[in-house]
């Protein structure tokens, strides 16, 4: 099987090509490009408060509008950022963003719950054009180089992630939850355009049947022990981290922070800076610091449970300083763990195989954002059961599932 999906010679030969291709023009534009695009996939998390009620949601199903987005991201995933082994990557990467364009469209004009979950599980599918752009800046650049370029265009895609929240409840208050979907099918369909221009012609690096290649991700996921532990340890923190920003919305509306959307939204910006450590993470490690730094970040996401636990726990008639600025540390340190441990995982996965590189890519994010979507879906739950304690408490059971991979798994 494998043989029958490896790059031909002409492909090595492209790829060895593209190695001196990157420029840090061009890694911005990569960037840029991945932070705007995620946006849509992440936006919903603090938009629940709103969208729900007038849909009919009730808080226990509530997570299902952030859930329908990362679930619609990782079947994209498993079925669309494969034929990046086999499609010409650009006239790919424009054909799902304008897809994405009308299914963003779609959203904000959906006039029910069901069909705001179908629009938006397509927005979330062709939004995983990301990975298909990903690859693409991995491939052209020298493997000594390689972790640097994924680490800043990382750094876009984490800006992208984190501004995400703070945007859409920023619009939402403005102008309603419908019209951050107008804006953003604007934003998509433009995109698109852009990067028609101005993105480099990939080929396609196997030759192959799209059943074959889809019948190659078993293949690769059973033969690649370090895809299998970098995809289970980022799931884990994945899950943790759609858990955390999904239910603070929630628990910020309460006392004694009582605050909207807009305020929501200036606390979303504080987990913001997270994304400035990525490129440390990605040279990290270059230098081979990964299992070193990728406990640091387990530890992380640990602590930041923590915090936001303590912070959470005041009640009425305290003051909201201190627990607002435990919750807001607990965001920044947990978008720190997260981060650092998708920058890690993505460079070891990216010096597995450089003719699957496109395959490799989509089990490797599909599987995490799989993790975030379970997240996501059980903090309305928790939510129910047992408020901010139950999420918290989950939180760090995640993180101690993710030291345990760590030692398990501690040769690899």
């Amino acid at each position: 099987m494998e043989r029958t999906v490896s790059g031909t010679a002409s492909g090595s030969l492209a790829l060895k090509r593209a190695d001196q291709c990157i420029t840090p023009g061009l890694t911005r534009v990569f960037a840029v490009s991945v932070g705007l695009i995620v946006t849509n996939v992440f936006a919903p998390q603090t938009l629940i408060g709103v969208m729900a009620p007038p849909l009919g949601l009730g808080q226990s199903v509530s997570g299902l509008i952030a859930m329908a987005t990362l679930l619609g991201y990782a079947a994209g995933l498993f079925l669309l950022v494969p034929l990046g082994d086999i499609v010409e990557n650009r006239a790919l990467v424009v054909r799902m963003l304008s897809c994405a364009a009308i299914a963003a469209l779609a959203a904000a004009f959906a006039p029910s719950a069901a069909t705001l979950l179908v629009a938006l599980a397509c927005l979330g599918a062709a939004c995983s054009a990301i990975q298909v752009l990903v690859p693409i800046a991995a491939s052209m650049a020298a493997p000594e180089r390689r972790g640097g370029v994924i680490g800043d265009v990382m750094s876009g895609l984490m800006v992208g992630i984190l501004l995400a929240r703070p945007v859409a409840s920023f619009v939402a208050d403005l102008w309603g939850w419908r019209s951050y979907y107008g804006l953003s099918g604007a934003a998509m369909a433009a995109l698109a355009v852009f990067l028609a221009l101005r993105l480099p012609r990939r080929p396609a690096q196997a030759r192959t049947r799209y059943s074959a290649l889809l019948l190659s991700l078993w293949h690769l996921l059973r033969n690649e022990p370090v895809l299998r532990v970098r995809a289970l340890s980022a799931g884990l923190a994945m899950a943790a981290f759609s858990l955390f920003w999904t239910a603070v919305a929630l628990r910020l509306a309460g006392p004694p922070f009582l605050l909207d959307q807009r305020g929501i939204a200036l606390f979303a910006l504080a987990g913001a800076g997270g994304a400035l450590v990525t490129p440390f993470f990605g040279r990290a490690g270059d230098r081979g610091w990964t299992r070193p730094a990728t406990i640091a970040c387990h530890l992380l996401v640990a602590v930041s449970f923590v915090l936001a636990g303590w912070g959470g726990a005041f009640g009425a008639g305290s003051s909201a300083v201190w627990p607002l600025l435990l919750l807001g540390l607990g965001a920044v340190v947990v978008d720190i763990g997260v981060t650092g441990d998708q920058t890690l995982g993505r460079r070891a996965i990216n010096l597995l195989q450089p003719e699957a590189r496109g395959r490799l890519n989509a089990l490797f994010v599909g599987l995490f954002f799989l993790g975030g979507a379970v997240g996501s879906a059980l903090s309305g739950l928790l939510w129910s059961l047992g408020s901010w304690p139950a999420v918290c408490g989950t939180g760090v059971v995640l993180a101690l599932a993710m030291l345990l991979v760590d030692w398990r798994c501690r040769r690899l």
